[in-house]
């Protein structure tokens, strides 16, 4: 009884000694200019709050709620740091233009774990820049877009027919066959087989670790998915390789011609001219494989989404038919193939997917870290504290959109530019905007196109998940029904 006695005294004086501390500091920041807000508990902070918010169907209420009491920018403790979580989007551009100088990226363990040292995420300065260019580059070139269009095509009409055959189609793992075979094309360029279905199955197992309890033992989640990481590497390692040694011995193809992926463009790429400054085989190998991400998540996540919401919003959807359609009977009239140019010159269609990506917040913030003091506006960020740039509160916040949590694609109509657009940043922003951003979109194009004049549906009642990653409760089962040909 009295070691517990004794315990149970040690754990008051820790507590009271946090408590004086945080009071402390409290006093301190309050007249330095550090925004307002509640660390919460000893060592979790407010993680709790955060966490169960991401489970709720309102995920933004952790925000909501502080927003309401402390203002757009706010402090909070979340995984035991001190973190500046932002709301205002004129803060966030900011936070997403300096990059390196000011702020560096600052992600989970496991993530930093499983992406490695190299990874594009939280690389900085010169390097980042370059492959950032390259990579950019490549994939908004109009080259690349007419190549990838007849492919994407090829993908989705063959994964829409198998439904014909399917009581039940669950869109959330149908799309999925779509997203990842195209992006492993444009990465890496292996076509559908045996090397294709290993890829699929090791970045299933890698990509579950991305977010989990940070131990590495034997038989752990995150221990799972960095064999599974290194299983991969080593296949893609060797497609890396033999690219390198078909330029090493001047094949004509590989040398000549526009790139045929990113594998390419990294591999001719020479910086300043000296062997010391191409690009490693391990950094190239290691960087396809974080590249595969938005082909098993926040790809599939967009376009199942974009059936969900055009599911609960029949005028929307028969408007988009109508203009799809249009453009089908138009190239049967002409007998000619569709450009990439057809399919996003739709300007209802690119409503829609503007407004899913909105609603989505598949991308929900980013997380810095101060390298120094920095204020911005009226408010001071200590060196050494996180910033979490929301993109989830501003997209869902009234003041930048009128009844925020209403699929709304018309209001796209008289919106600003969303390329100059602070309050819409569904792709990031700054020197990280995402690279490919352009080429989601026009995948998204083809298969909603495709899907609107081939079928008709109806959707099972299902509902978005938001935490750990937002994806449907139920994959979103849907049953459908055939159009007559034209």
């Amino acid at each position: 009884m009295e070691v517990i006695h004794w315990c149970w005294v040690v754990v008051g004086v820790v507590m009271g000694w946090c408590w004086y501390k945080s009071i402390k500091n409290k006093a301190k920041e309050e007249g330095s200019g550090v925004p307002r807000g509640n660390p919460g508990w000893p060592v979790i902070g407010e993680t709790l709050d955060f966490i169960a918010s991401g489970w709720s169907s309102r995920p933004v209420s952790f925000m909501e709620k502080r927003k309401s009491r402390y203002g757009k920018v706010f402090k909070t403790n979340i995984l035991g740091k001190p973190v500046i979580v932002s709301t205002d989007p004129e803060v966030n551009k900011v936070v997403l233009q300096n990059i390196g100088n000011i702020f560096i990226p600052a992600y989970p363990q496991t993530i930093t774990e499983i992406l490695g040292e190299s990874s594009i995420l939280q690389m900085n300065g010169s390097l980042q820049k370059r492959v950032h260019a390259l990579l950019g580059g490549f994939l908004r070139s109009p080259q690349l877009k007419a190549r990838i269009t007849r492919d994407i095509e090829r993908y989705v009409k063959l994964t829409l027919d198998s439904w014909k055959d399917q009581h039940i189609v669950y869109v959330q793992d149908e799309v999925r066959k779509i997203t990842f075979d195209v992006l492993v094309r444009v990465l890496v360029s292996i076509t559908p087989g045996e090397d294709l279905n290993f890829m699929k199955r090791e970045f299933a197992e890698v990509i579950k670790g991305l977010i989990c309890l940070p131990i590495k033992l034997p038989g752990t989640r995150l221990y799972k998915s960095l064999k599974a990481k290194e299983r991969l590497l080593k296949l893609v390692r060797r497609v890396v390789e033999e690219r390198k040694a078909a330029m090493d011995r001047g094949d004509h193809e590989t040398l000549k011609g526009p790139p045929n992926d990113a594998v390419d463009v990294l591999l001719r790429d020479t910086g300043d001219s000296s062997e010391t400054s191409r690009l490693s085989l391990d950094f190239i190998s290691s960087n396809m494989i974080e590249m595969m991400i938005p082909g098993e998540e926040t790809l599939p996540t967009a376009m199942t989404l974009a059936v969900k919401f055009l599911s609960d919003c029949p005028v929307a959807l028969n408007q988009l038919m109508e203009e799809n359609m249009e453009l089908k009977k138009g190239k049967a009239l002409s007998g000619e193939d569709y450009a990439w140019t057809d399919y996003m010159c739709l300007p209802f269609t690119q409503n829609v997917i503007n407004e899913t990506l909105r609603m989505a917040n598949i991308i929900n913030a980013v997380w810095r870290k101060a390298v120094k003091d920095v204020k911005i506006k009226d408010y001071l960020i200590p060196e050494g504290w996180g910033v979490m740039a929301s993109f989830t509160s501003i997209h869902m916040d009234e003041e930048n959109y009128e009844n925020p949590y209403q699929f709304n694609p018309w209001r796209w109509e008289k919106a600003a530019s969303v390329n100059n657009n602070n309050s819409y940043t569904p792709f990031g922003g700054g020197q990280r905007l995402c690279p490919g951003l352009e080429l989601s979109k026009l995948e998204i194009s083809i298969f909603l196109h495709h899907l609107v004049t081939t079928y008709r549906w109806v959707a099972k009642k299902d509902d978005v998940v938001y935490f750990p990653t937002v994806k449907m409760r139920k994959k979103l089962p849907i049953t459908v029904t055939p159009l007559p040909p034209l």
